[in-house]
């Protein structure tokens, strides 16, 4: 593994909680995944760090991130946390530590939080520090802050029918990694016409078309599965390739539908 790169497939593991949930991600890791992607707010650091560690892989082998939830933003409180993530996870040090919203209205300011997550690399909790739901105008704003090609990445939901151009050009623009939550928008993309067919083609599942697709477009993709079936088609994605046309065919699918857009979303560019 690479240390500045983040793995192209990971695993999302919202719900994967409990028992249920440490078997689901063992045998995500049987199968190959080597990136798996929590946060404070997801309740599922435990069972991660409790895989991982039954897993019997080297610490290096997996790939940790996990993000600072937007009601630990503050001074008081984001340094507290990410030392009680590790503890949780059970490691020394996260593979990517992310804020996961911005501060709804700048309730804490921005310049606190930022400096705080760079703070965080400094002290060696973190290995690569990003952003997760930042607009353009926000990583222009962080750019200015703390620099240029400090922050590995910004995840944001990003699937067939939401390919946020505007986003990924400026991302492009300045060489900043794109990771793509709820890629498979929830599985609503299954019954899709296109990507059926071009499914059919590959002799693979609509799922792993849209990853390779997303893969293919340069970016990270981490799509949240417990049931083993999907967990392999899923992963049967990183041997999927498309050709130009194919690719062509399906960013014509893009309609700016957007599935996570809470309250305390910033003003999005897409």
């Amino acid at each position: 593994m690479n240390g500045d790169t983040i793995p192209r497939l990971g695993l999302g593991t919202y719900g994967r909680t409990g028992d249920e949930g440490v078997a689901a991600l063992l045998k995500a890791i049987e199968i190959g995944y080597r990136h798996l992607d929590t946060a404070q707010s997801y309740d599922t650091e435990q069972p991660v760090g409790e895989a991982v560690r039954r897993s019997g892989l080297p610490r290096g082998d997996v790939f940790i991130t996990t993000k600072v939830a937007d009601t630990r933003l503050d001074k008081a409180q984001f340094m507290p946390s990410v030392r009680k993530s590790l503890e949780t996870i059970g490691v020394d040090q996260v593979d990517l530590l992310l804020i996961h919203w911005p501060s709804h209205r700048d309730a804490v300011p921005f310049e606190d939080y930022m400096t705080a997550l760079v703070e965080a690399q400094r002290q060696g909790y973190a290995r690569l520090i990003g952003v997760s739901n930042f607009s353009v105008a926000l990583l222009a704003k962080a750019r200015a802050l703390i620099g240029n090609g400090t922050l590995a990445t910004n995840q944001v939901e990003i699937h067939p029918y939401l390919q946020s151009p505007n986003l990924v050009a400026h991302a492009r623009q300045i060489g900043l990694q794109l990771t793509a939550y709820q890629p498979l928008a929830k599985g609503e993309i299954g019954a899709d016409p296109v990507l059926n067919r071009i499914a059919g083609q590959h002799g693979v599942t609509v799922a792993a078309v849209a990853l390779a697709f997303l893969m293919g477009e340069g970016h990270v993709v981490i799509p949240a599965s417990g049931s083993e079936t999907n967990l392999r088609a899923n992963f049967a994605a990183l041997d999927v390739s498309l050709g130009e046309a194919e690719m062509a065919e399906i960013r014509t699918l893009d309609r700016g539908y957007r599935r996570i857009n809470p309250e305390k979303s910033p003003g999005w560019d897409d």
